[in-house]
């Protein structure tokens, strides 16, 4: 069995080839900003460390009885009182704080890194 390469084939080949980053960019922009679940659960931030981008979504949810937070270190942000089941946001900018913990309970911490 012989194949048979044409310029036609080939440059066709070139297109497809260079379209696949351009169409990956494009559903990655499409698809919005992720979001990025943080439990609150045994008084503790799970995961205590994760990687976000610019516009993305932080979601804490307390599955603790206690009420918690999750505060900005020097109080650019807060989740407010979180009680057991509720939820808080906050959206990724370039200027968020990115290291936080429980005002209830300081030992609690957690951070977040920016990527590109």
């Amino acid at each position: 069995m012989s194949i048979r390469i044409t310029r036609r084939s080939v440059l066709a080949g070139a297109v497809a080839t260079a379209a696949v980053p351009i169409l990956a960019l494009r559903a990655k922009a499409d698809a919005g900003p992720k979001i990025h679940h943080v439990r609150i659960k045994s008084f503790k931030f799970e995961p205590a460390h994760i990687t976000v981008s610019i516009g993305d979504i932080i979601r804490w949810t307390n599955e603790d009885v206690a009420p918690h937070t999750a505060t900005a270190i020097e109080a650019g942000w807060d989740t407010k009182q979180l009680l057991k089941g509720e939820s808080a946001e906050i959206i990724v900018t370039d200027a968020v704080e990115t290291s936080y913990y429980c005002t209830f309970h300081p030992h609690m911490k957690g951070r977040f890194e920016i990527v590109s």
